[in-house]
């Protein structure tokens, strides 16, 4: 043991995982290829076309390796397979992109940096992608009977995708939600054309067949027709309109000089400590800026009951359900990603990718899992009745043990 530990050991460990590596890289790649070096068979389906050089680092020192390239298609060992989903996910979207000759220049960059330089076949594109799509289907159609989810964050975000010929705007809509144990975890995921009172029916009502119960508010923006699916589908559940959106939706109807002057007056409504003061106070509020500004006045009043809707809750969550600020940091992960794309080449990339990202987060969440919401607070949810919110028609509900 003294003796690997001194440097003549160390490099002798290192001489004999590099060969042994080689090796097995070799044998996979021979695998793929169908046949052995300068070998003629019939189950062939491409050559060798030299190697690249990789380093690996490991403790006994860094490994220099070779990585077999192919004259058509691509290879990499599975030994050394990139790490994570999300990872693979922005390799195969990257690569699809690539064949259909969407990609962009930092996308041809990127191919060549993944080790693609020589080309990829349209065949490898979907290995990659039916390895990963497995999974990732499971992951989004899993149920959801396990727990009741007594709050659920909505929100939408918008990438470029190719369909028929065209590049559009596609909706990405997310949906989170906090666990009767005080747990986050992630819902669902769903690209679409629009934001339409359809749309957003489809998407919940795909949550609720998985055995979404238990909702008693749906935090969200102000979507176009989201307000009326939430009403049709989440039975039984309140809509909280996000404080943060509607802010700046009134940015919209004053000078940008008003702006922190009318965002401050209407921060006091929520900062009220009981349900009664917080109505009270927007109306004075909306009293008070009707004066000078009387589109805010309307817009106040109009929104009265989606605004406050939080305040029939617990005190100790109201910070956590008057915005969908919680969304905020998945909606980066999911930007800084689809941003390196920029182009999708069809929708199935595009949610494949977004998947990928939450499923990732979704791992963190239940690996190290942190409440939310206090201990203790939860149980005044639920006071007496057993039940989650009514099913949809012909389901039945799952009450959580």
């Amino acid at each position: 043991m003294r003796c690997l530990r001194s440097a003549d050991g160390l490099e002798l460990v290192r001489g004999v995982a590099e060969r042994m590596l080689q090796e097995l890289i070799e044998a996979e790649a021979t695998a793929r290829i169908g046949a052995e070096w300068n070998e003629h068979t019939d189950a062939r389906t491409t050559f060798r076309n030299g190697h690249r050089d990789k380093t690996l680092s490991t403790q006994a020192g860094d490994l220099e390796l070779g990585i077999p390239k192919l004259r058509s298609g691509s290879f990499f060992p599975v030994l050394l397979e990139r790490r994570r989903r999300i990872d693979q996910a922005l390799y195969a979207v990257i690569m699809e992109a690539y064949v259909h000759g969407v990609s962009t220049r930092s996308v041809d960059d990127l191919v060549k940096a993944l080790g693609a330089d020589t080309g990829i076949s349209k065949s490898e594109v979907s290995r990659i992608c039916q390895d990963l799509d497995g999974q990732l289907t499971a992951f989004r159609t899993r149920a959801l009977d396990h727990v009741r989810f007594p709050y659920v964050y909505l929100d939408a975000t918008y990438c470029k995708a190719r369909v028929d010929h065209q590049i559009v705007s596609r909706a990405v809509v997310i949906a989170t939600g906090i666990a009767e144990d005080g747990g986050r975890e992630v819902l669902g995921v769903m690209v679409g054309d629009s934001e339409t009172e359809l749309f957003w029916t489809e998407f919940l009502r795909h949550l609720r067949e998985r055995g979404l119960t238990g909702v008693r508010l749906v935090i969200g923006d102000h979507h176009l027709g989201l307000v009326k699916a939430i009403r049709k589908i989440m039975l039984g559940a309140a809509y909280q309109r996000c404080r943060v959106h509607f802010l700046r939706n009134t940015f919209a109807v004053i000078s940008k000089e008003a702006g922190e002057m009318v965002a401050a007056t209407i921060r006091t409504i929520f900062a009220q400590s009981t349900a009664d003061a917080v109505r009270t106070q927007l109306d004075t509020v909306a009293d008070m800026l009707g004066k000078q500004f009387p589109k805010v006045k309307e817009m106040l009043l109009d929104a009265k009951d989606d605004l406050t809707a939080f305040a029939a809750f617990p005190e100790r969550h109201w910070k956590k359900i008057q915005s969908t600020n919680p969304l905020e940091r998945i909606n980066r992960e999911v930007k800084r990603r689809t941003d390196v794309v920029q182009v999708f080449p069809n929708d199935d990339a595009l949610l494949r990718l977004v998947t990928a990202v939450l499923f990732e987060l979704h791992d963190e969440w239940i690996a190290f899992p942190r409440r939310y919401l206090p201990e203790g607070s939860m149980e005044q949810l639920y006071p007496e009745l057993p039940d989650s919110a009514p099913a949809l028609p012909n389901t039945t509900n799952t009450t959580a043990g």
